[in-house]
């Protein structure tokens, strides 16, 4: 999943919603750097990735793409998934969406001094261009992409990816819709199981 995603699905505990959204960026054992609670997202973050992997959902979706885009095809639909999760915002939250995102950044911008070293560049950058709110629409989206493309080098071609979107745009919402129901109910478990595994160390 992309980063929305992993900071929704992180709960209300602060510090782990930030392990989620950075667990990318951190790397084996390394994890174990971090106060206890990033300690548990970055754990979180990987469960919810290896999880999204194996799902039937994602990798049918993945297959539409596969042909133009091989092993890119899952960081696409990463941001696909993303981009209907901000698009229904109001069915899995009551905080409107871009109160939900500033809050978010403002928690970013305080704990900057602990993020691992790639995200203390991305982050001012993402807060500037609002990404996450851009996700809502295709047009973010294909920002989104563009900037990815441009991180290939262009190899990727992901910048052409919002016309497979749009042509299959009803499959790609539905299989969203049907695969965040069985994460959903996954990173609940997964999250009490982190914690309660980290409740002797804290």
């Amino acid at each position: 999943m992309n980063f929305l995603a992993h900071i929704y699905l992180s709960g209300d505990n602060e510090l782990i919603t930030i392990g989620n959204f950075v667990g990318d960026g951190v790397r084996g054992n390394k994890y174990k750097l971090y106060p206890l609670e990033i300690q548990m997202g970055i754990l979180l973050h990987r469960n919810i990735d290896t999880f999204t992997d194996a799902h039937p959902l994602f990798r049918q979706c993945t297959k539409r793409l596969h042909k133009n885009y091989s092993h890119y095809s899952g960081v696409i639909v990463d941001i696909f998934f993303d981009h209907f999760l901000a698009k229904n915002w109001t069915t899995y939250s009551h905080i409107p969406l871009n109160i939900y995102i500033a809050d978010f950044y403002k928690s970013l911008s305080k704990h900057i001094p602990i993020l691992p070293p790639r995200f203390k560049t991305l982050v001012p950058m993402m807060i500037e261009g609002n990404w996450l709110l851009s996700y809502a629409t295709i047009e973010g989206i294909q920002t989104v992409l563009n900037g990815m493309n441009h991180r290939t080098k262009g190899r990727s071609k992901m910048n052409e990816a919002t016309k497979e979107l749009k042509a299959h745009y009803e499959a790609f919402e539905n299989d969203f819709t049907l695969f965040f129901e069985d994460l959903l109910s996954f990173s609940k478990i997964k999250r009490k199981e982190i914690e309660k595994q980290f409740l002797n160390k804290i």
